[in-house]
């Protein structure tokens, strides 16, 4: 019986895939009851070779990470489904955390936040990701629930092609019980140091101020796509994207 499905969203992401796969597979204390699938947009640079050569189950979807991460889910045959961007390192003991969570009471869930590399205001900014409450959530983190929930909310809104993990956890908010676990994910700090600390959150607190109000799915992408992408091509694996 698979227990655990690790679904990895990726494009172009074959370096961080060389370290993340086997990382979590030396920390899998029941390796046969967890299946790790990579859900790929289209890579270019052998991501999904990589993801073959080191064990998981890949799949070739539409470039667009709520697309990506459904498509995993569908696939998956796990009991509790763990969303993971490949620029996130959980904790070593991210298996048995997620697992003793679920023992104690049906929950959804992340981990707390730390940025690599750090300074002092990313280090605020990631202090934040200990409350429990729907601000301080982003994809970043990780997320895992129970299968049903994700099937009952009818998985990531695929209107949106950013903001889709923080419009699912807002979902979660409002109908199930959500726990912020006290280990951290370790996450890439990149976007931070091409646009600027300040500049960068200006953009993000930009974002979620336009959702608060009801700017559409394409609004958000057009205005994230402006400021912070920079014309190039969105990557699948977090919200410090490429």
């Amino acid at each position: 019986m698979t227990e655990l499905s690790i679904i990895i969203p990726t494009l172009n992401e074959a370096p961080r895939l060389a370290f993340l796969l086997p990382y979590l597979q030396r920390n899998l204390e029941v390796p046969a009851n967890v299946e790790i699938i990579i859900a790929d947009g289209g890579s270019s640079d052998g991501t999904q070779d990589m993801g073959r050569k080191l064990g998981a189950v890949v799949l070739s979807t539409p470039t667009g990470r709520a697309v990506q991460m459904n498509a995993g889910a569908k696939n998956a045959r796990g009991r509790i489904l763990y969303f993971l961007h490949a620029d996130s390192v959980p904790p070593p003991s991210f298996y048995s955390d997620i697992l003793n969570a679920l023992k104690k009471k049906q929950t959804a869930g992340c981990f707390r936040l730390r940025f690599k590399p750090s300074n002092p205001t990313l280090d605020a900014f990631a202090w934040c990701t200990r409350l429990n409450i729907p601000l301080c959530r982003g994809g970043d983190q990780s997320l895992f629930l129970p299968r049903i929930w994700f099937e009952a909310l009818g998985g990531f809104d695929e209107r949106y092609r950013i903001y889709e993990d923080n419009e699912l956890i807002g979902r979660l908010y409002r109908q199930y019980s959500f726990t912020v676990l006290t280990p951290e994910v370790v996450t890439s700090s990149r976007r931070y140091q091409q646009l600027g600390t300040y500049r960068l959150q200006f953009y993000y607190a930009m974002v979620h101020l336009k959702k608060f109000f009801g700017a559409s799915p394409e609004a958000l992408y057009r205005y994230y796509k402006n400021h912070v992408q920079g014309g190039g091509e969105i990557s699948a694996s977090g919200s410090n994207r490429e």
